[in-house]
C-alpha cells in the first residue's frame, strides 16, 4: 500500500487492476473502508482523505463541494486515473454526485453509502453549531462531537453488540483537527445538490433504516430523481444507522459486488446492441 501527498491531500493507494475510488464522510478518513477492503482484492482502490479532514487538516482557505470536487479530479489527474467505481459515504456521496455530473468520463459507477444530495433544510444550522463548537473547545470540542454522533448517528444493535464500530466512529470523530472538521462542518452546511437528472451511470444507493442523517425516505426521493441512470439499486439495511460501512460491512460489500456485476452485464449488453446497429 502506497501513502501519497497530492497538493497536501493524503491518498491511499493499494492493489492492481480496475480502480475504485472511495470518498469518506464527515469526520471519516481513509479508515472507513478498512472493513470492506480485503475482499476487494483485485481493484486498484484508492482511498482519498477529503482536504480538512484526517491527514490532509493541513489544507489551506475555505472548503466547499467544489473544492472537493476539484481535489478529487487533480488526485485522478496526478494517479492517471481515467475512469473508475466511485464509492462513497455521507458527505463523499454529494461529492461523487457532483463529480458524476461536472466530470462524467470519470465514473463508471456510483455506489452511495447513507447517500445525501444534500442537507435537509433543518440539519443546516446544527451543522453550523457543530463547527461553532469545534472552533471554540477545540479537542474537548470535538470529544463532545465524537460522543453526541455515537449516540445518534450509529444504531442501537451496532451500540449494543459492536464495541469495535463504536471506537472506530468515535475516535476517527474525536481525532479530527477542529477547525478542518469545522470547515467541513460548513462545507457540507452550504452544500445544494447536484443535477441528479444528468447522471447517466449505474447507481447503488444503501441505507440504514436507523439513518437519521439520509433515512429511507431521503434516499428513495434521490433516487426518484436519477431519471438518466441505466441502473438504479436501493437497499435499506436492518439495525443500522449512518455508517454504514463500518456498521454493516460485509452486506455493503456482497451489495456492492452484486451491483457492479448487473452494472458489467448492461454495458456489454448495450455495447453488444450499438455494434449490432453499426454505431461506431
Amino acid at each position: 500500500m502506497n501513502l501519497r501527498f497530492i497538493d497536501r491531500i493524503a491518498v491511499e493507494d493499494e492493489g492492481d487492476g480496475d480502480p475504485v475510488v472511495c470518498l469518506h464522510g464527515l469526520g471519516g478518513s481513509a479508515g472507513v473502508w478498512i472493513p470492506m477492503l480485503a475482499p476487494l482484492a483485485g481493484h486498484r482502490v484508492i482511498r482519498i482523505e477529503l482536504p480538512g479532514s484526517a491527514r490532509s487538516m493541513r489544507v489551506d482557505g475555505a472548503l466547499s463541494i467544489a473544492r472537493f470536487v476539484e481535489c478529487v479530479e487533480q488526485v485522478c489527474e496526478r494517479l492517471a486515473i481515467r475512469r473508475a467505481h466511485w464509492i462513497g459515504h455521507s458527505l463523499g456521496t454529494v461529492v461523487a454526485q457532483h463529480l458524476a455530473v461536472a466530470h462524467p468520463e470519470r465514473i463508471r459507477s456510483l455506489a452511495l453509502y447513507g447517500p445525501l444530495a444534500e442537507p435537509s433544510e433543518p440539519a443546516r444550522a446544527p451543522l453550523h453549531a457543530r463547527a461553532a463548537l469545534a472552533r471554540t473547545e477545540s479537542v474537548s470540542g470535538m470529544l463532545k462531537i465524537a460522543v453526541q454522533t455515537v449516540a445518534v448517528s450509529l444504531s442501537a444493535d451496532t451500540r449494543t453488540r459492536q464495541p469495535l464500530a463504536i471506537a472506530m466512529v468515535r475516535e476517527s470523530v474525536a481525532r479530527s483537527c477542529p477547525e478542518g472538521y469545522a470547515r467541513s462542518c460548513e462545507a457540507l452546511a452550504e452544500a445544494r445538490s447536484a443535477a441528479l437528472e444528468k447522471i447517466k451511470v449505474p447507481v447503488l444507493l444503501v441505507t440504514g433504516d436507523e439513518d437519521a442523517v439520509a433515512p429511507p425516505q431521503a434516499m428513495r426521493s434521490l433516487a426518484d430523481r436519477l431519471t438518466a441512470s441505466p441502473l438504479v439499486r436501493q437497499l435499506v439495511l436492518g439495525r443500522c444507522g449512518h455508517w454504514t460501512p463500518i456498521e454493516r460491512p460485509s452486506e455493503c460489500l456482497r451489495e456492492w459486488i452484486e451491483f457492479t456485476s448487473a452494472a458489467s452485464r448492461l454495458s456489454a449488453r448495450a455495447n453488444r446492441t450499438t455494434f449490432a446497429a453499426g454505431v461506431t
